[in-house]
This record gives structure tokens, sequence and C-alpha cells, in this order.
């Protein structure tokens, strides 16, 4: 009797430690299948990059990356995807791309043209012909291109279905990416002409619902989407040119609306957390806003608990992490504030020129500046620099991080950085 009851406990014993190992290997196991992450704001959860990198330190692959764009690389099931353009001797893009590479090796498994485009069009000189990133799900990668069209293809690189019936005067380029809701894509085209908030059938490509909406002054935004619940209804975010809005994702109705006026060029991303909405108004007047998601129709004057002014970035997004927003303006200072109440609890000049959005792992904020030097602050109430790496190369587009490895991408290039 004594031996059977050993042998129980000890198949109850491998059973326990089985079982953690494969909970604990399921937690640290964590894509990045969109823009800013699986939440989309920029966090990285049980995820331990590494602080120090250098040309002969912690470079696990560095890949070319033919063709140009600015999408943020995404990381799913084993593999990297990134968009990229084919232009011709005037620049214009031809052939709009996805490729795919391993992400343990950094081999290029395929490239394949997801779109084709024949007209001309002006673009920022900071901004590509592929700036949005693609989204991941079930096998399926869904690619963005703004006015020139979206497209999805399977893991093996065949185009399922294209969509290019959305065209609208951008003025500058794509630059939003969009948002997978349930069975639906949605993304703004917020243009000079026209402005509307677009879904579409991620299985078909088909339209289900557009909503038009006000451009403040004409002039086109870039912002993506932010998807909430607030007392369990789902709403979708939209900052742009004049506007903040947020809409019912199912059928596109508004909800509420909060007017800033000047503010356009909008290109960060909004985040949520403690009941808020924190939005930045873009150029002009930039402001960070805190909004209150409850209300409807005009909530200008009622929902707004706190806004600031205090060197907010025009272009990046913002980080909101244990009840600290953090940010780094375009111009390179970076700032923690109680996300509650906006006070400041430190304002620091850390250098460079930001475009790309910081991100957040293992108590660290990484700030990658657009000369490619990535400075890791502590995230924190007291301000504490903990590395600056370089990359050496030019840089626009946001990183993204799993488990142990940071994905950079850089203007002809893509990283693996890993502690090895």
């Amino acid at each position: 009797m004594k031996k059977i009851e050993a042998y129980l406990k000890a198949c109850i014993l491998i059973v326990l430690i089985s079982g953690l190992c494969c909970f604990a290997a399921g937690a640290e196991s964590q894509d990045w299948p969109q823009f800013r992450g699986s939440g989309g704001q920029g966090v990285a959860e049980n995820a331990d990059p590494p602080l120090h990198w250098g040309p002969e330190k912690n470079i696990v692959w560095k890949q070319t990356i033919p063709d140009k764009g600015w999408s943020g690389p995404i990381v799913y099931k084993g593999s990297v995807y990134i968009t990229t353009a084919r232009t011709d001797e005037d620049h214009n893009p031809r052939s709009l791309r996805l490729i795919r590479l391993d992400a343990a090796s950094g081999k290029v498994l395929w490239d394949r043209e997801a779109l084709t485009w024949s007209d001309t069009y002006a673009r920022h000189a900071k901004n590509s012909h592929a700036s949005p990133t693609p989204i991941a799900e079930n096998d399926r990668i869904y690619v963005y291109f703004g006015h020139m069209g979206s497209a999805c293809l399977d893991e093996h690189g065949t185009v399922l279905w294209r969509q290019q019936e959305l065209t609208y005067n951008s003025r500058h380029g794509n630059g939003g990416s969009q948002v997978l809701v349930d069975d639906k894509l949605i993304f703004i085209c917020d243009g000079m002409e026209e402005s509307f908030v677009v879904a579409i059938h991620k299985d078909t490509g088909k339209i289900a619902w557009k909503t038009d909406q006000t451009n403040a002054n004409q002039v086109a935004s870039f912002s993506t989407p932010c998807l909430i619940e607030e007392n369990g209804q789902k709403q979708l975010v939209c900052a742009g040119s004049g506007f903040v809005r947020s809409y019912n994702p199912d059928d596109g109705r508004q909800i509420w609306y909060l007017n800033y006026g000047k503010g356009y060029s909008v290109i960060s991303r909004p985040v949520y957390g403690l009941g808020l909405v924190f939005v930045l108004s873009g150029f002009s007047d930039q402001t960070l806003y805190a909004i209150r998601p409850d209300g409807t129709g005009d909530v200008t004057d009622t929902h707004v608990a706190w806004k600031t002014k205090e060197d907010v970035p025009r272009t990046s997004s913002i980080l909101l992490v244990d009840g600290m927003l953090f940010y780094v303006s375009d111009t390179g200072t970076a700032t923690c504030m109680d996300a509650a109440t906006g006070t400041v609890h430190w304002q620091e000049k850390i250098g460079g020129t930001h475009s790309a959005s910081p991100v957040y792992a293992d108590g660290r904020i990484y700030c990658t500046a657009e000369d490619g030097k990535v400075v890791v602050l502590k995230a924190g109430t007291t301000f504490e620099k903990l590395a600056e790496n370089d990359l050496d190369e030019l840089t626009l587009a946001s990183p993204a991080i799993v488990d142990k490895a940071l994905f950079f991408r850089t203007e002809s290039h893509l990283y693996r950085i890993e502690e090895k």
C-alpha cells in the first residue's frame, strides 16, 4: 500500500511539474502580431530583452530588406512579417509587398506582391509607401497600404483577397495602421478632401460599414484606432484632424467626440487605462488629453480629466505602465507623469529626433531615435538611464519585442537582438 501511495504521489508531482512548465512556457512565448504589440499599447508582457548590444554583441542576425518601407515588424508563430514597396525610377510605388522571414535565423522564406499601384502621389520625406504595420491572426496576414488598398495573404504567401476601392487624397502618403475587431478590419482614412472610418470583412475584404466624419481645416491625419471596452461596451477611439471620436465597431455609429480644434496631422495611437483614454492632438497645437470615455455626444467640455502641452510628442505614441505615462517628444525630451492626474514625475533630455514609438518590457523603456540610437530608461518615478545602444542606421519604425528578443527595422535591414 505504501508503495502504491508513493507511486501515486510521484505521478501527481510529475503532472504538477509538467503543468507548471507548460504554463511557464506559454506565459513566456508571446507574439507581437500588430502595431505596438498584442495589446496595441507597446507593452510586452513576460518579455526579457537585452539591455546592451553592439556590432559584436547580442546581434543574433541582421538581414537586408529589399526596397523601401517604414512599417514595423510583426512576429507571429516563429516568423517575422514586414511590408515593403518596390518603386520605379521616379520613386512612385509599383509593387506593394509582404516579406516573411524565419524568426530564428533571419532567412527570407518568401517575398510576395500583395498589391500593384499605377498612379503617382506625393508623400512626406519621412514617410514611405509601406508605412502601416501588418496584422496576423489564424495564419492570415492582413496588409494595408493606406489609399492604395488592403490585402490578405496566407502563411504560404498566397493572396486570398484584395481591396482597392477606398481611395482618397492622403496628402503625405499612407501612415496609420489597421485594427482587427472580431470579424472586421477597421482603419481611418483622414484625407484632404474627405475623411471617414471604414470597416471591411476580414474574410472577403468587402466593406462592412463606412462612417463619414468632419475633417477640421481639411488637413490629413495618420493615426491608428484604439480598441477599448467601457462599461461592457466596445469602443473604437479614432484620433484625427480637429477631433477624436469614439465609434461602435459593430456598425460604425458614433458614441462620443471631443473637439480639439487646431490639431492636425495626428500620427500617434491613443492608449487606454485607469478608466481614461490618452490622446495626442498632433501638430499645430500639440496637447495630451486624458478623456473619460463614458460619455455620449459632444464631451469637449465635460469629460476631460486633465490635459497638458508639456513637451508632448507630435509623432510617436505614448506608453502607460503601472499608472505612469511615458513619452518622448520629437526633439528628444523624455517625460514620466502620473496617469491619473497629469503630475510630472520627471522630464529629461535624452537626445536625438524621435519618430518611432517607445516600447516597454521588464521594467525598461526602449526609446529609438531616428539616427538609430536606442536609449533604455528605467520605468519608474525617478529618472534613470540604463543604457545607450546604436544601430548606426536611420530608423523610423517602431520595434517589436518577443520573449528575450528585440526586432528593429532600419532603412535597409531587419535585426534580431538577443542576449547570447
